[in-house]
């Protein structure tokens, strides 16, 4: 509460300074600051905070996992295939942690789901990896190497049965 209450000080006093849109707003003035709404009495420099949960672009997305049993998770725009399994308690390895030398991350893709996101294509490197991954499809990409976007809602993503960890060949 002190930094809000630092924050707060320090926009009192900008906006005691002459400025022609202050006029507006003589008895209150809102500002979102800091992830959180400060409103600002400018008669007597009283102010109060509450805090704004702030949500990122997320996707609603679906895994299919080992068993067949659906889960829906949501899933933040930008970050890996990986890490939203990890996050929402999904049973994908990821055994070297997204540095693309395992290829325990390995996800398949539904065909037109596939086409329809324009995924850039895999790298040697990826591509390497999933040769050595169990169940390989033409529609398999390690989940360490896709980053979600918009086009990712609704989509679902298949679990392969199992899995190899290629450090272990």
């Amino acid at each position: 509460m002190a930094h809000i209450r630092k924050l707060a000080s320090i926009f009192t006093r900008s906006l005691a300074k002459p400025m022609s849109y202050t006029t507006l707003f003589t008895t209150k003035y809102h500002h979102v600051m800091a992830g959180a709404i400060i409103n600002v009495n400018l008669n007597n420099r009283r102010f109060c905070s509450s805090e704004v949960k702030l949500q990122p672009d997320t996707v609603s997305m679906t895994f299919l996992d080992r068993d067949g049993d659906k889960k829906t998770v949501s899933a933040k725009q930008g970050d890996s295939l990986l890490d939203v399994a990890k996050n929402n308690d999904i049973d994908l390895e990821g055994a070297c942690e997204g540095t693309l030398s395992c290829s325990t991350c390995h996800l398949i893709f539904d065909p037109d789901e596939h086409a329809m996101l324009d995924l850039p294509p895999a790298d040697d490197e990826e591509l390497d990896m999933l040769d050595l991954a169990y169940g390989l499809t033409p529609t398999s990409r390690l989940g360490c190497q896709i980053e979600v976007t918009e086009k990712f809602e609704g989509i679902t993503l298949k679990v392969p049965e199992a899995t190899r960890d290629a450090r272990d060949l």
